[in-house]
């Protein structure tokens, strides 16, 4: 009995399923059945088609994406695969000192304009477009014949048994034995047909890898040139400041030595008293750029270092014995730091636990804080820019921050030295 009621849950699943595929599949094809029908209906001159045949290739053009993303959600529901959509995203609209609009094809005089031919420029030279299009004409043909076996037994089957003579019924019958017996199956060709066309090809694959290196040398090499001229402004405003006038005082000195010994000494004084603050002020832009600890003793002592210089109450706990790569403990320590200072900055927090781990061939590190949450990703924004040093790693970063807190940041970093 638990068998039977099995089956028939199985068998009505199917048949649901089946009829969902059917009518996805279909949409396309129902969009030209009705233009050929509008054609015949309207036919009084040779060229009337023309304006059906333009209707339907528009509502082709129209459907194929949210066909293609329905198959997606589909495949992805019913079966667990996750099928990556590798849609082309639009960059960056900058302004120039011309005042043009630079959109990454052309020029024009408003971000508006920039932004609408962007989208139109990617929607046509996207290779994921062209595969939506070709997966709309193939799925009505695959996986829309073979999902169409159970809703037709089913017709077939009411049809036959309507009819009176025994011949009708008997056919009726067969039809919906087909269907019941179909209905669990028919369905499960939509995710090897789905995978196969939908999936990006290797080159696809490629041409956005290459797309993503791009864009992260583009941020690499920004985040590079920002923090050199901080460097330089630092030193600019700072220590070389210091030091001219550290001799100019030493100069000084030693034309009053003879004649005004009381105030050499007191210049002397001076320049040492600025020969140690320029010493610590170099120091400091040092520790800006790696800190001391971070080279000597590691991420772990590094991160514990920051936690106990934070305002913050930190605590860290770490399971890790051994020592990283140099760039991927700068990045993850920079990245603890970013964190820890939205955590006081923003989210007003008076608590904060940091967590380093691994998992298989990663580090995984966590900044949980007690503030007020609702931290949002800006594109100018701290957090995208953690995001991007992540990503020159393959790194990721994930954000839970509900309004009214607590904020969990999670980094991870794949390491092969694990």
């Amino acid at each position: 009995m638990r068998q039977l009621v099995s089956w028939v849950t199985s068998a009505g699943v199917g048949f649901v399923r089946a009829s969902m595929v059917l009518v996805v599949s279909m949409l396309v094809p129902a969009v030209w059945a009705a233009a050929v029908v509008l054609g015949i209906w309207w036919a009084g001159s040779p060229w009337s088609w023309i304006p059906e045949f333009v209707w339907a290739c528009l509502g082709t053009l129209a459907l194929s994406r949210p066909v293609c993303r329905m198959f997606r959600s589909l495949v992805a529901q019913w079966t667990g695969t996750v099928i990556p959509a590798g849609y082309r995203q639009p960059g960056p609209v900058v302004r120039m000192s011309t005042g043009y609009w630079w959109n990454g094809f052309s020029y024009t005089r408003s971000s508006r304009d920039a932004r609408r031919e962007q989208r139109m420029r990617i929607r046509w030279s996207d290779p994921a477009g062209w595969r939506d299009l070709r997966f709309t004409a193939i799925a009505p043909l695959t996986v829309g014949v073979i999902a169409a076996v159970p809703p037709a037994g089913v017709a077939a089957a009411v049809i036959g048994l309507s009819q009176p003579t025994l011949a009708a019924r008997a056919l009726g019958v067969l039809a919906l034995v087909v269907a019941v017996a179909c209905a669990p199956y028919a369905w499960r060709s939509l995710e090897p047909v789905a995978v196969r066309f939908l999936g990006a090809s290797p080159a696809m694959a490629l041409a956005d890898r290459v797309d993503e290196l791009t864009a992260q040398r583009a941020d690499a090499t920004a985040a590079q040139a920002a923090e050199i001229r901080r460097i330089e402004r630092d030193l600019h405003d700072g220590a070389q400041a210091r030091l001219v006038s550290l001799g100019l005082s030493l100069a000084t000195a030693e034309k009053l030595m003879e004649t005004d010994p009381d105030r050499a000494k007191a210049l002397m004084r001076e320049a040492r008293t600025g020969a140690a603050t320029s010493l610590t002020e170099l120091r400091e832009l040092v520790r800006g750029i790696n800190p001391p600890v971070l080279n000597e003793r590691g991420l772990i002592d590094a991160v514990r270092a920051l936690a106990l210089d934070s305002p913050l109450e930190a605590a860290v706990s770490a399971d890790l014995r051994l020592r990283l790569d140099p760039p991927i403990e700068s990045a993850l320590y920079f990245g603890i730091a970013e964190l820890l200072t939205n955590a006081v900055k923003h989210a007003r927090a008076t608590r904060a636990h940091i967590t380093l781990t691994r998992d298989d061939n990663a580090i995984v590190a966590e900044v949980e804080d007690d503030g007020r949450g609702g931290a949002t990703e800006r594109a100018d924004g701290g957090l995208a820019g953690l995001r991007r040093r992540l990503t020159v790693f393959d790194g990721t970063l994930e954000i839970d921050s509900p309004a009214g807190g607590p904020t969990r940041a999670r980094m991870v970093m794949p390491c092969e030295s694990l």
